[in-house]
């Protein structure tokens, strides 16, 4: 089995095809890819920076690295922080930056998105806000790791 069906035709990336997706909605996959293409293209005419690029840096400064489980022990549940695995990562991250774009205003979820992209990629917007939310709780309860 090859690679073929998880790599995107046009920009040829992996990533591309995850944040399809994650934006696809009822099956409608060439809307999700429309929206996806024009987003990366609204990115490299505001930035003269590939699309593609913008969005690794983006995902990469996203992505959490430690998280949270529900662990319960002896009638209490404890918030217990364990290490992220790299493609849950990345998975968690583009679902936060869809999430976050989502919830933006604008006029098209493509504007949103490319927004989002770009706050993420430099560090700002809500998608990093949630990275750091998650971090942070990880951190209060790392007294509980023991746990794992």
């Amino acid at each position: 089995m090859t690679d073929q069906g998880m790599t995107d035709q046009s920009m040829k990336s992996r990533l591309v095809e995850l944040l399809i997706v994650h934006v696809l909605r009822k099956g409608k996959k060439s809307l999700a890819r429309r929206i996806v293409y024009e987003a990366l293209k609204r990115i490299e005419e505001r930035n003269q920076q590939s699309g593609v690029l913008m969005l690794e840096q983006a995902v990469s400064q996203v992505m959490p690295l430690v998280c949270v489980k529900a662990r319960r022990v002896g009638g209490a549940t404890y918030q217990v922080p364990q290490e992220v695995k790299p493609y849950t990562g990345i998975n968690n991250a583009l679902r936060w930056i869809v999430k976050y774009a989502k919830d933006r205003s604008g006029k098209s979820m493509a504007i949103k998105l490319a927004a989002e992209i770009w706050d993420a990629a430099h560090g700002t917007g809500g998608a990093i806000r949630k990275k750091e939310e998650t971090h942070r709780m990880a951190e209060a309860n790392k007294a509980f790791a023991h746990y794992r």
